[in-house]
Parts: C-alpha cells; sequence; structure tokens
C-alpha cells in the first residue's frame, strides 16, 4: 500500500535526489548555449554569408536560444534558493552531518553554479550582439 509523502519527506527526498541534479543542469545549459552559438555562427558564415538577411537573422535565433538558456537557469536557481532555504534561518553553515544541512549545502552550491552559469551565458551572447557582419 502506498502512502502519501508529508511535505517534510518530500522535500528531504528531493534533497536526496533532486539536489545533485540541480548541480549539474546549469552547467549543461551554459555548455549547450555555448555550443548552439559558436556551431550556429560557424554554419551561417561559412554556408551562408552571402545572404543580406543571414546576419540578422543569426542574431535573433541566438538571441531566442540566450534567452530560453538564460530562464532555465534562473528557473534552476531559484528552485536551489528555495532549496538552500537561507532567509527561513538566516543559516548559512552546513557543517553538520544531518539532512537538512546536506539539503542546504547542495541548495547552496546549486545556487551558487547557477550564478556562474548565469553570467558565463550572458559573456557567451556578448559577441553576437556586437555582429555586423562574417568578416
Amino acid at each position: 500500500m502506498m502512502r502519501s509523502l508529508k511535505k517534510t519527506d518530500r522535500r528531504a527526498a528531493a534533497g536526496r535526489n533532486g539536489g545533485l541534479w540541480l548541480l549539474t543542469f546549469p552547467g549543461a545549459i551554459w555548455a549547450a548555449h555555448f555550443l548552439v552559438s559558436y556551431v550556429a555562427t560557424a554554419v551561417i558564415c561559412a554556408r551562408f554569408s552571402e545572404l543580406p538577411q543571414a546576419v540578422p537573422l543569426l542574431r535573433l535565433g541566438l538571441a531566442g536560444v540566450t534567452l530560453l538558456a538564460l530562464g532555465g537557469i534562473a528557473c534552476i536557481g531559484w528552485r536551489s534558493w528555495r532549496q538552500w532555504d537561507f532567509l527561513d534561518d538566516y543559516d548559512h553553515v552546513h557543517n553538520l552531518p544531518v539532512d537538512e544541512h546536506r539539503r542546504e549545502f547542495l541548495g547552496h552550491v546549486a545556487f551558487l553554479l547557477s550564478v556562474i552559469s548565469f553570467v558565463g551565458v550572458a559573456y557567451v551572447a556578448l559577441p553576437v550582439a556586437f555582429l555586423e557582419t562574417c568578416q
């Protein structure tokens, strides 16, 4: 017979199971954005640079991909901020071997990785903002 999980049980399960995934997603989104940006630019500039609308369409498409990546990283950052639970008790020390401290530590690290990944995606997108020609 299955019983429903209480809210505290669900939070503990999310800390054990979902916390490590929160660590990998921001960097993976950053890497995917990097690859899409540079591969798309290389393909457009190598094959379609003579078309007058190629570079504006590239800029528009990469702006959409950038907004999608930033939105995904922001969602993960918000979820990890909530898992960190800093504003609840203003406790930034996670040195005890208990489930609550492990969960909050994973949330803290995932939040910081989300911030770094957000800045990384923004820096990858900067050259596209100034791109006018493929020359």
